[in-house]
């Protein structure tokens, strides 16, 4: 029987981050990683095969190259049972490996819904992570015109935007009243339409779909409103659900929301076992509230609290809650939100206040390149403590909400982000003067002092 100190089931980005990161902290410590597939995709980038990248072949992460320069062994294998008595897996294959400590990180699989009618006719698809599956639906797609994508997060925001590059007649269907619904308040979401629509796709909002239509093939959906739309192939983009299955035939505690349950050091109820990932409970950092947020940035920082406390508990190496922060792009265009929206604040009963600024991400704006650049930003009203902000601009929008999220994280007040010192040149930022996330800040501080 095979032994090691340190067992990750997964190998997408929460199993590999858990594994480099513990073998870091842990150097005298054997650690085996086991994973369904050899080769594993970047999943923030599966929408760009079907569009930007050539092939998927371009979306693969080089998780043994990474994990053998650093010692950790990868099997490509299959874990079908976990027996926490005797600390052993047993493999597809019917070989066991014994264990100290294990980290589950087995992730997500996308929804297909029960009551939804129709799902099991040809040209319906899901979005997994699977490599064989996607270069698949990327050869059938591309034999067909009309295609309906259902739901309008990120995910499925991006894939409408890298199918219509590819000259399919794309419309988008999201049940709620404005694309990117959970993530951005409305005056944003709905200039980020605005683009979209401007780039050729089609978005119906308010009204979600019904039924596949079809013999054996898609031929169209029947909308809520009892609307008909022809459609070739049908793209679910409808959330995804933990992959728990595993640790819960094997006795390990999972919660009513079928995720594993896990404290702030990523720990189990079961001694020696740890989850990370898509797999692993949530709470809201500002809320404190259990969410489904599923995020690979999420995902690699509880992997490194994990990995980080495998032998000891450090008891400042927390993970606090799940910020929720995104971003992506379209076309020159970059969007990213971070914490809570106004009108989430609002649902939950936290007071706050906005401030909303449109300046310019370079200085002068003559400047080759330069977009407009328009920040929200969210504090809680009598606190002063960030907690949201959304950004609309060029590409620095992605880094920008990055630090929104890092002034979230540090409970940062807007009187601290107004003294901030920050470094500015006129090809890469705004102007020290007009720093749109700073100018933000001084309308707040403006309400606040002189609330009508």
């Amino acid at each position: 029987m095979k032994k090691t100190d340190v067992l990750i089931i997964g190998g997408s980005a929460a199993g590999m981050v858990a594994a480099m990161s513990g073998k870091t902290s842990w150097a005298d410590k054997s650690f085996t990683l086991v994973k369904k597939q050899k080769e594993v995709m970047v999943p923030c980038g599966i929408p760009y095969i079907f569009g930007t990248l050539d092939s998927s072949q371009q979306n693969i992460m080089p998780v043994d190259n990474m994990l053998s320069k650093i010692g950790v062994d990868t099997l490509v294998n299959e874990v079908v049972s976990i027996s926490k008595n005797t600390k052993t897996v047993t493999l597809k294959d019917g070989e066991q490996i014994n264990y100290n400590k294990l980290v589950i990180a087995t992730g997500s699989t996308p929804v297909k819904p029960k009551w939804l009618k129709g799902t099991e006719l040809d040209h319906v698809f899901v979005i997994p992570k699977d490599r064989a599956y996607l270069d698949e639906m990327k050869n059938q797609i591309s034999e067909l015109k009309k295609v309906v994508v259902v739901g309008a997060g990120f995910i499925g925001v991006e894939f409408s935007d890298e199918l219509k590059k590819q000259g399919h007649d794309v419309t988008l269907i999201e049940k709620e009243t404005s694309i990117l619904y959970s993530a951005f308040d409305e005056e944003i979401a709905s200039r980020i339409a605005e683009i979209l629509e401007s780039r050729g796709v089609k978005i119906i909002t308010g009204n979600g779909i019904r039924e596949v239509v079809g013999d054996s093939k898609v031929q169209g959906v029947k909308l809520e409103n009892g609307n008909l739309l022809h459609a070739d192939a049908v793209i679910l983009s409808m959330g995804y659900e933990p992959n728990t299955k595993l640790a819960e035939d094997s006795g390990i505690y999972v919660d009513e929301s079928g995720f594993i349950a896990v404290d702030e050091y990523m720990r189990t109820h079961e001694k020696d076992v740890f989850a990370i990932g898509d797999c692993a409970q949530k709470r809201d950092f500002i809320t404190r509230k259990r969410i489904s947020t599923m995020l690979a940035s999420t995902a690699c920082a509880e992997a490194r609290v994990a990995g980080m406390n495998l032998f000891n508990i450090h008891v400042v190496k927390t993970f606090s809650g799940t910020i929720g922060i995104y971003s992506t792009a379209i076309g020159e265009y970059g969007f990213g939100t971070a914490g809570i929206t106004e009108s989430r604040a609002k649902e939950e009963d936290v007071s706050v206040v906005t401030g909303f600024f449109e300046g310019i991400d370079h200085h002068p704006g003559n400047l080759p390149g330069t977009h407009k650049q328009q920040v929200k930003l969210i504090v809680a009203k009598y606190s002063g403590v960030i907690v949201g902000g959304e950004v609309i601009g060029g590409t620095s929008a992605g880094e920008l909400t990055n630090v929104i999220g890092l002034a979230i994280q540090n409970r940062m007040s807007v009187n601290s982000l107004l003294i901030s010192q920050i470094g500015t040149h006129p090809c890469l930022t705004a102007s020290p003067a007009g720093y749109p996330l700073i100018k933000a800040a001084e309308i707040i501080a403006a309400k606040m002092k002189n609330p009508k």
